[in-house]
């Protein structure tokens, strides 16, 4: 232990293109939406996470509202950054103090990610700071955060739905064998929420009102156990342009996601196909593991295994276990150095 090993903080990060979830101390000390919030004038920042998403659609000309990251990856680098520093200096321990420490942190990124969308990551965290700064791909944070041990000689398949992008893979002995990562989740079920209710109820919502809808009545499946109760939705009617409610039901929901649930499907067939035989004989025992916010779509687990014939479990607590996994990951960087990345 160095010397100066007590100004530094450790901080485990998924960032994530719908929410960010920063862990310190073993604690989820934010959970915050990735949102930014800018004054067009002076460009600076007037609110980050859930204070700039209430202003979503409501701003007026000279604000703007920024979603840094898109398809899991940083598409605006200097609003991530000012993002992530802000999350961070909210951190209670880090803002009681008087000079900003230096980090030893673990990021998250999608297991499609390029070179150079790697490097940004990388960048952003040294500017914020950082100084160890180690990488680790999401399907695998997941897998440490559901508890599986990723060292054995053992097949395991993980299937995380984020916000912007899907990422499948199969894990054995510390590494991943075979992966896939879609850019359809939880956004793209937003998107299809919108487009369905324009052309087929002549009604334009919001962003934020689609995905209350996804929230409350959302599901893969028309033949859910128990159903959630229809809901009353509000927003302007295209013809008249006056402001107009209708009612949903989880049954319309299910027909305006199912194409994209498609592509999973098909996306988790396909890894299926890939599978070395002596793991797909690990993953027929063992089934396959949900995990990220948009797996918590109702009647999903039941949809995937019809399609596959293979049990599938969905995560405790979905939306935390890729930032748990890289909690733990911090903790023990001994012990995962095979599947970080420095």
């Amino acid at each position: 232990m160095g010397f100066f090993d007590f100004m530094t903080e450790e901080i485990a990060i998924d960032l994530g293109t719908a929410n960010t979830l920063i862990i310190h101390n073993g604690k989820v000390v934010i959970d915050s939406p990735s949102i930014v919030a800018l004054d067009r004038n002076t460009n600076t920042i007037i609110a980050t996470g859930q204070e700039a998403r209430l202003m979503q659609g409501k701003t007026h000309a000279n604000i703007k509202i920024i979603r840094p990251l898109k398809d899991g990856v940083i598409a605006d680098f200097e609003a991530s950054e000012k993002m992530i520093t802000d999350f961070v200096k909210k951190i209670p321990s880090i803002k009681n103090k008087w000079f900003a420490p230096s980090l030893r942190m673990v990021i998250c990124i999608p297991s499609g990610i390029t070179e150079v969308e790697k490097r940004a990551v990388k960048e952003s965290a040294i500017h914020m700071n950082g100084k160890d700064i180690y990488l680790i791909y999401e399907p695998m944070a997941a897998a440490i955060g559901i508890g599986l041990d990723i060292k054995e000689p053992k097949g395991n398949m993980i299937i995380d739905i984020g916000g912007g992008t899907t990422e499948i893979a199969v894990i054995a002995l510390g590494g991943i064998v075979c992966d896939k990562s879609v850019k359809v989740a939880g956004d793209v079920f937003t998107n299809d929420i919108s487009y369905y209710l324009r052309t087929q109820h002549n009604l334009y919502v919001g962003e934020h009102t689609a995905e209350n809808i996804k929230i409350q009545v959302g599901a893969a499946t028309e033949d859910l156990d128990n159903p959630p109760e229809d809901m009353y939705v509000q927003g302007r009617d295209l013809l008249s342009g006056k402001p107009k409610q209708i009612q949903i039901s989880y049954r319309e929901v299910a027909k305006a996601l199912d194409k994209s649930i498609l592509r999973i499907e098909d996306a988790v067939m396909e890894t299926l196909s890939e599978t070395p035989p002596e793991l797909s004989a690990d993953i027929y025992k063992t089934g396959i593991y949900l995990a990220g916010g948009g797996s918590m779509l109702r009647g999903l687990d039941k949809r995937l295994s019809r399609k596959t014939d293979l049990p599938v479990y969905l995560a405790e607590d979905p939306l935390k276990a890729v930032v748990r996994g890289t909690g733990i990951a911090l903790k023990n960087i001994d012990k995962f150095k095979s599947v970080l990345m420095k």
